[in-house]
C-alpha cells in the first residue's frame, strides 16, 4: 500500500479525482500553438488544486502554503471543488486533441477522464459522501495521519523558526478540521450513513489513547526535542512552549470533543449489521464511483468477484504444488499451520525483523540494471511503523519521498504482534512496497522533472498497486524465490490479493458479513485471525482499493504477454518496463493504449 502525501485520504481522493496537474518545466511540450495552450490548462489547474488542497503542495516541497491546512469537508469546500472541476472541463474542452502530438493527445486524454469522473462523481453525490458522512474512521482519519505526516520524520519539513510557526498554524487547523468532522458526521448520520459498530469503537479507543497520552505523548510535540542547528536558544524555548499550548489547549480539546461526540451521539446509532456499502441508503451507487476510483476501470462488482473467484482457484492450485515439492505431507490449511508456527520463520526481536528486510535490499539492488534502463537516486529507508499507530496499520506500507532527495521515501514495516511476521513473505513484501515496486515507480515519476506534475505526483491505484504485485511476481525472473518458501511466501501474497478482490465485493456488493469475510481469508491464506481481521476492516471503511491490486497487475501481465507475443525476439524487458513508467501514474485504459502503440511502433 503506497501513501502519497499528509493530508487525509479524503483530500487525497479529491486530488485524485479533480486532478492537479502543471506543464513541468522540462517537459517537451510541441511548439505550436495548441500544444502551449494544453500546456496553460495544466498549469492554471495544478495552481487551483494547491490552493484548494494546500499540503498537497507541502507534501511536494512547495512550501508557499505550508501554513494553511485547507478546508477539505465543508459545503463551501464541496462547492469550490465542483467550480474547480467544471473550470477544467472547460479548459480542456478548449483545446483541439487532433491538433496534438502523440504524447500530448495522452496527457489531453488523462487529464479529461479524471475531470470526466470528478464532475460525474459530485453529481451523483458520491464526492460529498465520502468527503463529508464518512469524513473520520479508524485507518484513514485525519486524527492518525495528521500527527504522523507532522512528526519528527514525517512529511513536513522542520528546518527554520518559520517552519515551525508554520506549523502551529496547521495545528489550528488540525482541530478546525475534527470539529467541522464533527458537524458532517452528524449530518451523515441523519442521512442513514454511518460506520459500522466495531469501526466506531476502534475510533472511540484511538481518542482515548490520544488523549491519555497528553502533552508529552503527542506526535506533534515531537520536532521541538531535537533542533535545526540553526534555530538559537531563545527561539527554541519560545517554539516550545507555543508546541505545548497548541496541543494542550487546541488539539487535545477537540479530540475530547470528538470523543463526546462518538460515545453519546455517533455510538448508539452505529450500524451492527451487514458492514459494506450495500447496506446504506446509497451504497450500490457509492461501491461503483470507489470501483472506479481505485481500478480506472468500468468493471461491475460482479465481474471482479468472478475473476477474483478464479484467481483464487488458480492461485491455490500453484500453492498444492510448492507444498508438494517441500516435502510437507499434511494438507494446504496445515501447511499454513506450520509456516505461521515454525521457529526457523520468525525474528527474536523487531530489529531483527528489519535487518531480514535490509539484507533482501542489498540482494535486489544489483539485480536492477538487467530489468530496467533508467534507476532512480532517491534513497529508500526502512522503518518501522510509528508505535502510536501501529495496532491499526498494514503489515507495511511506503511513503514516497521529494523530488530533490531531501526525504527520503520510506518503507515502514509493522513490527508490532512481532510473533505473527514470520519470514516467508518478506521477499515479495519488499519487493512490493520498495523496489522495485511503490519506491522505484514513485521516484523516477517524481524525479522525472520532464513530466509535467500530474504525472509526477498523482497516484491511480490501479496502476500503481498494479505495478507492485507484478513486481512481486518480477522476483521469478530476478532469482529470488530460490527458496520455496519464500516461493511459497509470493504466492501466499497473491493469493492475499486475489482474496481481495472476491472479499472487497463480497463485502459491498454481496452483503457479506465482516466474519464471512475473516473466514474466507483464513481458508485461503496462512495470514493469522489478528492480521485478517484488520485487513477486512481496512477493506470495510476503504470501499474498492484493496481490488486495484490485482486488477492493475493483470492488465499489466496482459499487456506484456501482447508484447512479447507481437514482438517475439525483438521483446526487451528494459524497454517494455520503461514504457510502463516513463510517463507516471497513468489510467489503466491510457497504459493499454500506449503500450498498444508502441507494440505497433516495433517496440
Amino acid at each position: 500500500m503506497s501513501v502519497s502525501g499528509n493530508v487525509s485520504r479524503r483530500g487525497l481522493l479529491l486530488a485524485s479525482g479533480a486532478v492537479g496537474l502543471m506543464a513541468g518545466a522540462g517537459f517537451a511540450f510541441g511548439a505550436d500553438a495548441e500544444s502551449a495552450k494544453l500546456a496553460r490548462v495544466f498549469a492554471d489547474s495544478d495552481e487551483d488544486m494547491l490552493k484548494l488542497i494546500p499540503q498537497s503542495a507541502t507534501w511536494r516541497g512547495d512550501l508557499r502554503y505550508q501554513d494553511q491546512f485547507g478546508d477539505l469537508i465543508t459545503d463551501e469546500y464541496v462547492k469550490a471543488s465542483i467550480d474547480y472541476a467544471k473550470r477544467d472541463w472547460a479548459r480542456i474542452k478548449a483545446v483541439n486533441r487532433a491538433a496534438l502530438s502523440p504524447l500530448d493527445q495522452m496527457l489531453y486524454d488523462v487529464f479529461k477522464y479524471q475531470t470526466e469522473f470528478s464532475i460525474e462523481s459530485f453529481a451523483s453525490g458520491a464526492q460529498q459522501t465520502n468527503i463529508q458522512d464518512f469524513a473520520l474512521d479508524h485507518l484513514n482519519g485525519v486524527h492518525m495521519n495528521f500527527p504522523q505526516a507532522m512528526a519528527v520524520g514525517g512529511s513536513y519539513p522542520y528546518n527554520t523558526p518559520h517552519d515551525y510557526e508554520s506549523a502551529l498554524k496547521l495545528h489550528a487547523g488540525f482541530a478546525v478540521f475534527l470539529d467541522r468532522a464533527i458537524v458532517y458526521m452528524r449530518r451523515g448520520l441523519q442521512r442513514g450513513n454511518v460506520h459500522v459498530r466495531f469501526i466506531v469503537e476502534r475510533m472511540i479507543g484511538q481518542f482515548r489513547d490520544i488523549i491519555a497520552a497528553g502533552v508529552d505523548g503527542s506526535p506533534l510535540l515531537t520536532p521541538t526535542q531535537k533542533y535545526p542547528d540553526g534555530i538559537g536558544a531563545t527561539d527554541r524555548v519560545r517554539l516550545t512552549t507555543a508546541f505545548r499550548a497548541s496541543i494542550n489547549e487546541a488539539v487535545i480539546p477537540a479530540h475530547r470533543r470528538l470523543l463526546d461526540f462518538f460515545e453519546r451521539e455517533y455510538l448508539p446509532k452505529a450500524r451492527t449489521g451487514a458492514p459494506g456499502l450495500s447496506a446504506l441508503p446509497a451504497g450500490r451507487a457509492l461501491y461503483s464511483y470507489f470501483l472506479e476510483l481505485f481500478t480506472t476501470t468500468r468493471m461491475t462488482g460482479d465481474e471482479i468477484h468472478a475473476l477474483g473467484l478464479a484467481e483464487v482457484a488458480r492461485v491455490r492450485a500453484a500453492m498444492e504444488r510448492v507444498r508438494s515439492e517441500t516435502g510437507f505431507a499434511g494438507s494446504l490449511p496445515a501447511f499454513f499451520a506450520y509456516l505461521k508456527s515454525e521457529p526457523r520463520f520468525k525474528f527474536p526481536t523487531k530489529e531483527a525483523y528489519l535487518a531480514h528486510f535490509r539484507a533482501i535490499q542489498d540482494r535486489v539492488r544489483p539485480l536492477l540494471p538487467r530489468y530496467f534502463a533508467k534507476l532512480p537516486t532517491s534513497p529508500l529507508d526502512i522503518r518501522p511503523v510509528p508505535a502510536e499507530i501501529e495496532n491499526s496499520a498494514a503489515g507495511a506500507y511506503y511513503i514516497a519521498g521529494t523530488a530533490d532527495g531531501s526525504r527520503p521515501g520510506v518503507f515502514y514495516a509493522n513490527t508490532s504482534q512481532l510473533p505473527t511476521r514470520t519470514s516467508p513473505v518478506m521477499t515479495a513484501l519488499f519487493l512490493h512496497e520498495g523496489v522495485p515496486g511503490h519506491h522505484f515507480q514513485g521516484s523516477l515519476a517524481i524525479e522525472d522533472a520532464s513530466l509535467p506534475p500530474f504525472l509526477r505526483f498523482l497516484w491511480n491505484s490501479g496502476y500503481v498497486e498494479g505495478w507492485a504485485l507484478y513486481c512481486e511476481r518480477l522476483g521469478i525472473e530476478m532469482g529470488l524465490y530460490d527458496d520455496p518458501y519464500q516461493y511459497f511466501g509470493m504466492l501466499d501474497m497473491e493469493m492475499f490479493r486475489a482474496t481481495r478482490l472476491v472479499i472487497d465485493t463480497g463485502l459491498h456488493a454481496k452483503g457479506w458479513s465482516r466474519e464471512q469475510a475473516i473466514d474466507y481469508m483464513l481458508a485461503n491464506t496462512s495470514f493469522d485471525r489478528a492480521f485478517v481481521t484488520l485487513e477486512v476492516d481496512r477493506y470495510i471503511v476503504t470501499p474498492g482499493q484493496a481490488t486495484s491490486y490485482k486488477v492493475g497487475e493483470l492488465v499489466i501481465k496482459k499487456l506484456r504477454a501482447q508484447a512479447e507475443q507481437a514482438l517475439g525476439a525483438r521483446f526487451d524487458i528494459r524497454a517494455f518496463h520503461d514504457q510502463v513508467l516513463n510517463t507516471g501514474s497513468i489510467p489503466l485504459n491510457v497504459l493499454d493504449a500506449k503500450i498498444a502503440q508502441w507494440i505497433g511502433r516495433g517496440g
